[in-house]
């Protein structure tokens, strides 16, 4: 906190907007541009979230584990369960608005004796959760880019050409480097380009929830869609409790990265309350639509095996195929179900460029902090108030991340599912140290739960505690080499790297955020 004195000596904090006046109360400096509406705020989280990216991205291993009943029904209770934890991390960001976001959050509600490795820990299983979204969701629009062009050109079936796994990369390269070029525009561009994003991911789907059903010569009945359960998933798993578990990963994956809104608050008018409300309403309109989209979906699901074989022509890209056969089964060929991939591929680049977005913010209030290497270099803002340096260090890192699949898709597997479990971990900390440390500490900003507030954060908690353990899980038996679910061995992995670095160096001069208001 700073002093009264010093609030006055920088003017009347009463007369700033409410979230630069936190802010100041905080000790930090207003050095990005707070330029974002409420609207714009909310574009971020909604962008990231992007139903159309998630859902499209792992229909496959919906319809493999549960098939209708694990989508439409795994779709609620994930939605449930993570709108608990919007709502704790919306308490949280009403009272910290600051870019810094969940490892501020996390050293805030430790208290000062642990606040340094709270935020540590938090940090940097956060930026790097970020930094395997950011490559996971471009590599699976390259992914997607490849199936466009291998459909385009006759289907597997029809001779069509198959990028190799290089090409397929170096489209992830060229995706990311638009991506780096579009987030070194000043924050009123970007603005633009998500609330773009927003009308996009909408209209999108409801287009297609609606035209593809529409056109497919044959759909699925109510009875398939609402009661079917598919447990022939091919990997050895009969227990039908386990498989749905193993498709709730789909919905789960998908409800991730509304931490955006936390991230952008220090360029967001009124912060304090407009961040809350991005995070919030993110993830209940993500809910809505998403519902929709996975109805019309599955209404045109006919042949559940044929979908999942990589004999068909999309090479087992289940949507693909669904958009695919659905008009050329009325119109003797599939052009129309490319130009619908075609509009699920512009949302997924949305939904990377949000992601860069985040990375770049959370970078820059972390090097801010001193806790990354060459943190002056990373720690600068261009003439436009952006963070350009943050900007390309994030790119580059999820590109040398994906590099890994052309070792092995087991490492690149491994790779990216830090993507959800590390996230989560990371959004789960802050609300534990809430609900045990700051049980009585803590001051609510002007969005708060109220008396409800410790209860919400205990079910946010406990759900993430559960996800972690069940996406960490085998998928597939007998368990080898080339079955194991590396997703614990990942995580274990990297909190090993960062404890031990704890440990050994930064113990010693990482102190956790830094007021700079008087620099």
């Amino acid at each position: 906190m700073v002093s009264s004195s010093h609030e006055i000596r920088n003017g009347d904090a009463s007369a700033l907007d409410s979230g630069h006046a936190r802010l100041q109360e905080l000790g930090y400096k207003q050095e990005l541009k707070r330029d974002l509406s409420v609207l714009s705020n909310f574009a971020f989280s909604f962008s990231i979230i992007s139903v159309l990216t998630g859902i499209t991205t792992l229909y496959n291993n919906g319809l493999s584990f549960g098939g209708p009943v694990s989508v439409v029904y795994g779709w609620f209770i994930a939605s449930a369960f993570t709108m608990f934890v919007g709502l704790s991390m919306a308490e949280i960001c009403s009272s910290y608005p600051t870019s810094a976001g969940l490892y501020y959050w996390s050293a805030k509600l430790a208290g000062p004796g642990w606040a340094p490795f709270a935020s540590w820990i938090t940090g940097w299983f956060n930026i790097v959760g970020q930094w395997a979204v950011t490559t996971s969701v471009d590599y699976s629009l390259a992914q997607l880019i490849k199936v466009i062009i291998l459909l385009s050109t006759g289907g597997k079936n029809g001779g069509g050409y198959e990028a190799s796994k290089y090409v397929v990369i170096g489209f992830h390269g060229g995706i990311l480097l638009l991506h780096a070029i579009i987030n070194s525009l000043p924050i009123s561009l970007l603005s633009f380009f998500g609330q773009l994003a927003v009308i996009w991911n909408i209209l999108g789907v409801f287009v297609l929830m609606i035209l593809i059903p529409t056109v497919a010569t044959e759909r699925a009945s109510a009875k398939f869609v609402f009661t079917h359960f598919n447990t022939d998933n091919g990997e050895g798993i009969n227990s039908r409790v386990y498989i749905f578990l193993l498709g709730l990963l789909m919905s789960q994956y998908t409800l991730s990265g509304y931490d955006a809104s936390a991230y952008m608050t220090e360029e967001t008018k009124d912060a304090d309350k407009n961040g809350p409300k991005g995070i919030i309403s993110a993830i209940g309109i993500s809910v809505i639509v998403g519902w929709g989209y996975i109805l019309g979906i599955t209404f045109a699901v006919t042949n559940v095996p044929y979908l999942l074989s990589e004999d068909n022509d999309a090479g087992g890209y289940a949507i693909a195929e669904i958009f695919y056969l659905a008009f050329k089964s009325r119109y003797g060929n599939g052009v129309g179900g490319i130009i619908c991939l075609g509009v699920v591929a512009v949302a997924i680049f949305f939904c990377g460029m949000s992601s860069v977005t985040s990375n770049s913010r959370m970078a820059f209030a972390f090097s801010r902090d001193g806790a990354m290497p060459l943190s002056s270099v990373w720690h600068k803002v261009n003439k436009q108030e952006v963070p350009i340096n943050t900007v390309w260090l994030s790119v580059s890192i999820s590109f040398c991340m994906a590099l890994t699949s052309l070792g092995s898709t087991v490492a690149f597997d491994a790779m990216v599912s830090i993507a959800t479990i590390g996230l989560y971990i990371a959004y789960a900390l802050p609300i534990f140290f809430r609900v045990t440390l700051a049980q009585k500490s803590f001051v609510p900003g002007p969005f708060n739960l109220g008396r409800y507030s410790i209860i919400v954060g205990w079910i946010a908690v406990l759900w993430v505690a559960t996800i972690s353990v069940l996406f960490s899980l085998p998928v597939s038996y007998p368990i080898t080499l080339e079955t194991l679910n590396y997703t614990p061995v990942a995580v274990g992995c990297w909190l090993l790297l960062v404890v031990s670095y704890w440990i050994v160096s930064a113990r010693h001069w990482f102190k956790g955020p830094v007021a700079n208001i008087n620099e």
